[in-house]
């Protein structure tokens, strides 16, 4: 076995959970004690998107809700689905450069920026070896 990974992961930043309806699953959530500390549109497919961040103490959970026909796959689930785990990371450009060293594969091609939180966030996925995506994320 390798020794681990000269990174730095602080934390779990959030989990992201795809909903029908963004409306709905905000007001589930405050109903348990989130608020929503965030809220943003964003393009998928060239169709814009929303993405609400509910928060309870240190717990934050990514709600979004797709575009038209992306939106249809997931209205057919019978179980939930979540899509991803993201480590909040101090230095979103030195995970990437350590996890590309060591081969990971990487979704991206670069960091992401987005304009989440106040001054924006960036991100990259990489794959594990079941299709996961574990998302390591830096806001600025």
């Amino acid at each position: 076995m390798k020794n681990p990974l000269p990174l730095s992961i602080r934390s779990i930043q959030h989990i992201g959970i795809p909903v029908t309806n963004i409306i709905v699953s905000e007001t589930f959530y405050k109903q348990l004690g989130f608020i929503n500390v965030m809220q943003a549109e964003f393009l998928h497919n060239q169709e814009p998107g929303t993405c609400v961040m509910m928060k309870q103490k240190d717990m934050i959970i990514e709600l979004y809700q797709l575009p038209g026909r992306e939106l249809e796959s997931i209205g057919n689930r019978k179980d939930g689905h979540i899509d991803h785990i993201a480590f909040d990371v101090p230095d979103i450009n030195e995970a990437f450069a350590v996890l590309k060293k060591e081969g990971f594969t990487i979704a991206e091609a670069a960091p992401v920026f987005l304009n989440f939180w106040q001054n924006g966030c960036k991100y990259f996925n990489i794959i594990g070896p079941d299709g996961e995506r574990l998302e390591f994320n830096q806001v600025l």
